[in-house]
């Protein structure tokens, strides 16, 4: 019997909105020093004070300051490509994928007890991490504010951060009903937490 794709999902890692802040607050100043460097006379602005530039005796230190600045956002379009976790439910289990030479997970439908839908808390430090062990949990995560958290029979608690949690948390309940004999220990709900 072929193995039916119930749910696949990738997410990159150029998208994850802490990083993207970051690089853009970096590029920003860049270029800031770079204006400064092009106009190193002292600034008085209402209460603010800005002096002069104060590396004038570094040649075309302003230009490495704009080369920066170009190299970060250089660096934020190449990430947008980079696959950081691909999700797939398929008829055989839960397969997690990283990149580059990260170690695929795998999951099988013997060994799911149970699912249910989480949200991570508002914040802005939520940082991609791809099989990281963290309060019981192990985390698979790229952005987003939604999460299916998948019990193993053994307890262990992955928690698989996704954009379409609804949707992985039906696929997961699909696969799981596929088996009759895993129904008498199926626990499902939806939290927010």
């Amino acid at each position: 019997m072929a193995d039916r794709v119930l749910f696949d999902e990738k997410q990159y890692l150029g998208y994850n909105k802490y990083s993207i802040v970051r690089r853009t607050i970096f590029a920003i100043f860049c270029f800031v020093l770079y204006y400064w460097s092009e106009n190193p006379k002292a600034v008085n602005v209402g209460a603010i004070s800005i002096g002069p530039y104060p590396v004038q005796h570094i040649e075309r230190s302003g230009q490495l300051f704009f080369l920066f600045g170009l190299g970060v956002l250089f660096l934020s379009i190449l990430l947008i490509f980079v696959l950081h976790l691909h999700t797939r439910v398929s008829t055989s289990g839960v397969s997690l994928s990283g990149f580059w030479m990260s170690r695929r997970v795998f999951i099988p439908v013997s060994e799911l007890k149970g699912a249910k839908k989480v949200r991570f808390k508002e914040t802005i430090v939520n940082h991609p991490s791809y099989h990281h062990y963290f309060k019981g949990k192990i985390r698979f995560y790229s952005r987003g504010n939604e999460a299916v958290d998948v019990t193993r029979n053994d307890g262990l608690i992955y928690r698989i951060g996704s954009q379409r949690a609804g949707e992985l948390l039906a696929a997961i309940r699909e696969l799981m009903g596929t088996d009759p004999e895993l129904l008498k220990n199926v626990k499902f709900s939806t939290s927010e937490k």
